[in-house]
């Protein structure tokens, strides 16, 4: 059965600059002696959508407490609400994660951490989520922060050099010995005939897993493509989605210890 849940926007204080808007979710009980493990989640490049929000939602539902950072929110208020998927909104899209930096995405998830674990007793062990854009996000804080476990959904642009966090060296390189360094567990969700992320990106990102050490899981969906996980996309994959949610479900509660049975 799943937590009866509250969630709301929050503003995250983050150093040096204007608060930082997030969507914050978690179980209506109050927490045991041990508290919620908090789970960050990360947005796809339209930010923080209503689909997104319903991820954080559904991640509280399990026993966690649940924060999707604002990531674009030093390019204004406006970019709060996220952005309507359209071709114009996919260049301003490019735009924003153009502007985003390592250090200070690296701010952002300790801030929305460092919220959840002062404000709303967020105790042990913390993973994170994430969905393309969010995906490479996830892999990022998997190398930077003290966290268990991450759930990576069809990461782009790890591999390859001058996207997103891959800059100015492709992120796979960047922080994988992070990883292993602190032994995150990591699962990741590739579709097959995804656009994004060929076979060939697939082999290098499970080779230099493999050769680093780094606990990690890779599953490919057959016949599936990118974005696969939301409802009333037209790539959807209800196969495909409900099976990476279950692993979601058992990664987090082996990792974190907490969770539905």
């Amino acid at each position: 059965m799943a937590h009866e849940i509250v969630a709301r926007e929050v503003a995250v204080e983050v150093a040096g600059g204007a608060p930082m808007t997030a969507y914050l979710a978690r179980p209506a009980a109050p927490a045991g002696a041990g508290g919620y493990p908090a789970v960050l989640v990360g947005s796809e490049l339209w930010g923080l959508t209503e689909e997104v929000r319903e991820v954080v939602r559904q991640v509280a539902a399990l026993g966690y407490l649940a924060i999707a950072p604002n990531l674009y929110h030093r390019s204004g208020p406006e970019t709060a609400a996220g952005l309507v998927e359209s071709d114009e909104n996919r260049a301003r899209g490019f735009e924003l994660l153009g502007r985003l930096t390592r250090d200070e995405v690296e701010a952002d998830l300790r801030a929305a951490l460092g919220h959840v674990r002062e404000r709303e007793a967020a105790t042990g062990k913390a993973g994170v989520l994430g969905f393309s854009l969010g995906g490479h996000i996830a892999y990022f804080a998997a190398g930077r922060l003290d966290l268990a476990a991450a759930a990576v959904f069809y990461p782009g642009w790890l591999p390859t050099a001058g996207t997103a966090l891959s800059r100015p060296e492709p992120l796979l390189d960047a922080v994988t010995g992070g990883v292993a360094e602190r032994d995150v567990r990591v699962l990741m969700f590739f579709a097959e005939l995804d656009h994004v992320i060929d076979a060939g990106q697939r082999d290098r990102i499970g080779a230099r897993l493999a050769v680093s050490g780094v606990r990690h899981e890779l599953v490919v969906y057959p016949g599936a493509r990118h974005a696969f996980f939301f409802p009333g996309r037209e790539p959807y994959d209800r196969a495909a989605a409900e099976d990476s949610w279950a692993r979601v479900r058992e990664l987090f509660a082996a990792e974190l210890g907490q969770g539905l049975s």
